[in-house]
């Protein structure tokens, strides 16, 4: 008898109990295998939202001709092109501007050399050969002197009790007392700031050009010129920003050595306030706090009253009423979109994931079609094409049975959670939600 044939009585209750086990390994080895083809999609996959799943954006293949297809459209007439050589193609992100100064270095013959070899008679310029190189010339260094020169009376010094002193007019200095430039202290910023050079390298940079300048100087010019100047600008941005009727709001983690009270692993956090896609002089300001507190946002936002633009923290929806918070349809669209990627490839196509996808991208393409339409035309399309596609897929999550911890079930709790705040945009005709598909300047994603 093979060993398969054998037959094992065990009791009900037995046999339910490791039913309902086999049920949860089950579930939790497809969790993780979910997770796996999404760290792998993260590690490997492309950075970008855009997927063959955007219908919007990939043609199919095979419906190529008729997709592409356009009878209203005339053909060109033909034009004889005249025989020419092909240039050499340049690089398309080798531009340099127009206005850049050009230095002129012309090379000739000496007079004496002006001789044709065959007849020894005169030479003439019959044409001139150019070739263009790009210079660079290194930070220069120099010292900048402000000599004030002061002026006494004669007369007064021979006759009078007393000699005025009259001083010639001069700029004040950036730091009383220092001998820092307005020009120096730009560069380490700079420097430090944009390009992410730290104050240590910058040292060892001015030393090996023979210039001692440590870092703790330069550390001082930082702080001071940053309370002198910048600081006063800051503030006054920011009443400039709470004077808005939308803003958006995001935060992000980082990592403060040496912070008091704080080990060098724990997360402090960088709020960023900038102003929406309508402002004629956008605004973008950062603040650091040591924690995510939502006393900061709070804090920052006094005096603002308007429409926010937010993430799914819980933080922000405890602020003032004045505060009308709106969700950020992107970071809802996101969890569809990773639940998708974490299915197997044959699955995907007619999953949950993929239609709660598309009813985001329908809502994207209807804000595109609304882009250049007044605030109160978009104010009406939105209620007339919007809200149904809204009103169709909240209705749809609403009947779905997806367990919570999968990631289908994150995206449609997250959006279920968020629906009030989702539905907000379509308050305002002047606010425009992001669209992750699109790359504009404008755009910005809570």
């Amino acid at each position: 008898m093979k060993n398969d044939d054998l037959t094992v009585t065990i009791p009900l209750s037995e046999y339910e109990s490791l039913k309902a086990k086999n049920a949860e390994l089950t579930q939790r080895v497809d969790w993780f295998m979910e997770q796996f083809r999404l760290s792998q999609h993260r590690r490997f996959g492309a950075s970008s939202e855009k997927s063959a799943y955007d219908s919007h954006y990939q043609v199919n293949l095979f419906n190529e001709v008729e997709t592409t297809a356009d009878a209203n459209v005339t053909e060109p007439e033909l034009i004889e092109v005249e025989r020419h050589y092909r240039k050499r193609k340049r690089t398309a992100n080798d531009r340099l501007p127009d206005d850049l100064p050009v230095e002129i270095i012309e090379y000739d013959l000496p007079l004496e050399e002006q001789i044709c070899p065959e007849c020894d008679g005169g030479l003439h310029v019959m044409g001139k050969e150019t070739r263009r190189e790009l210079l660079i010339i290194p930070a220069q260094v120099k010292i900048r002197e402000h000599v004030r020169k002061v002026y006494a009376c004669r007369d007064c010094e021979r006759n009078g009790c007393s000699v005025p002193i009259v001083k010639a007019p001069t700029t004040e200095p950036v730091i009383k007392g220092s001998f820092a430039s307005p020009e120096a202290i730009a560069h380490i910023m700079e420097q430090k700031f944009v390009m992410g050079s730290p104050l240590y390298r910058q040292e060892a940079q001015w030393q090996r050009n023979g210039i001692m300048l440590s870092r703790q100087t330069m550390s001082n010019w930082l702080i001071r010129a940053t309370e002198d100047w910048l600081e006063p600008i800051y503030d006054a941005l920011h009443k400039m920003l709470c004077a808005h009727t939308a803003l958006h709001a995001d935060e992000t983690t980082l990592q403060v050595l040496r912070e008091p009270g704080k080990k060098a692993q724990s997360d402090s956090y960088m709020w960023m306030y900038r102003t929406s896609s309508d402002a004629k002089h956008p605004i973008i300001l950062f603040e650091y706090q040591i924690d995510r507190k939502p006393t900061h946002p709070e804090k920052f936002l006094k005096g603002f009253e308007g429409y926010l633009h937010t993430d799914g923290y819980v933080g922000y929806h405890n602020l003032p009423k004045r505060v009308i918070i709106v969700g950020c349809w992107a970071h809802a669209r996101r969890k569809f979109d990773e639940a998708l990627k974490g299915l197997p490839e044959k699955d995907r196509k007619d999953s949950n994931a993929a239609l709660g996808k598309k009813y985001c991208d329908k809502l994207f393409e209807l804000e595109r079609k609304f882009a250049q339409m007044t605030p109160d035309e978009r104010f009406q399309k939105r209620q007339e094409l919007s809200k149904p596609v809204l009103d169709d897929f909240f209705t749809w999550l609403s009947t779905l049975n997806v367990l919570p911890k999968t990631p289908i079930g994150v995206a449609v709790n997250y959006a279920l959670r968020q629906r009030d705040y989702l539905e907000r945009y379509l308050l305002w005709s002047r606010y425009k939600i992001y669209d992750p598909l699109v790359s504009e300047g404008n755009q910005i994603c809570a």
